[in-house]
C-alpha cells in the first residue's frame, strides 16, 4: 500500500483522483488523502477547484462502490438483526438521521468519525442511493475545497495546524450534527403536522 500511495503521489493530480476512489472504496492508504490534497494545494500546479473537484469525483466513486457492496452483502445480515428491539429503534433511527451522521462524517477533515462505518450501515439498511450521493457530495466538496484552500495559504503547516485542533473540530462536528439532528426533527414534526389538519 505505501508503494502504491507513492505512485499515485508521484502522478499529481490523475493520482489524487485515483487515491480518492481507493480511499472511499474503504482500503487503508497510509497518508491520507487530506495530507496528498493538501501536498498538491502547496505546490500550486492547479487551481483549488480542480483540485477539489477531482478529489470529490474520486471519494464519490470509490464510497459508491463501498455502498453498493454493502447493499448487495449487507442487507440481508443486517435485515435479520434490526426487526426487533433495539436493532429495529436504531433502524428507524438510522432512516430518519443517517444520512446526517454520513454527511458529517464526510465534511470533518482528518479521522475525526469513522466514516466507513456510516456508509456501510447506509448501504445495508437500505438508504437512497441518490440521496447518499448527494449528501456525500456536498460535504466533500466543502471539506476538500476547504483543504486545498489552506494548504495554498498555510503552506506546510496545514496538517500540523488541522492535527492540533482536531478537538475544536470534533466539537465542531457534535454541534453541527446535533443543529442538523434538531432541524430534521423540527421539519418531521411540521410535515406530520400538516398531514393530520390535511386528514
Amino acid at each position: 500500500m505505501k508503494q502504491l500511495a507513492a505512485a499515485l503521489l508521484s502522478f499529481g493530480l490523475p493520482g489524487l483522483f485515483f487515491f480518492a476512489i481507493i480511499d472511499g472504496a474503504g482500503l487503508p492508504m497510509p497518508g491520507g488523502l487530506d495530507a496528498l490534497l493538501v501536498f498538491l494545494a502547496i505546490q500550486r500546479q492547479h487551481s483549488i477547484a480542480v483540485l477539489a473537484l477531482s478529489a470529490v469525483a474520486g471519494s464519490l466513486i470509490g464510497n459508491a462502490i463501498l455502498f453498493s457492496l454493502a447493499r448487495k452483502g449487507g442487507e440481508l445480515y443486517i435485515d435479520k438483526r434490526t426487526r426487533f428491539g433495539s436493532g429495529a429503534r436504531f433502524r428507524h433511527w438510522f432512516h430518519h438521521y443517517g444520512l446526517l451522521t454520513v454527511f458529517i462524517a464526510a465534511l470533518v477533515p482528518l479521522p475525526v468519525m469513522p466514516m466507513k462505518i456510516f456508509v456501510l450501515s447506509a448501504g445495508a439498511l437500505g438508504s437512497s442511493f441518490l440521496g447518499f450521493l448527494a449528501t456525500l457530495f456536498v460535504a466533500r466538496l466543502l471539506r476538500y475545497a476547504g483543504l486545498a484552500w489552506l494548504g495554498e495559504q498555510m503552506g506546510t503547516e496545514t496538517i500540523p495546524y488541522l492535527f492540533q485542533h482536531w478537538l475544536q473540530l470534533t466539537a465542531a462536528a457534535v454541534g453541527l450534527f446535533l443543529v442538523l439532528y434538531v432541524m430534521v426533527k423540527v421539519a418531521d414534526r411540521l410535515r406530520h403536522r400538516r398531514t393530520t389538519n390535511a386528514a
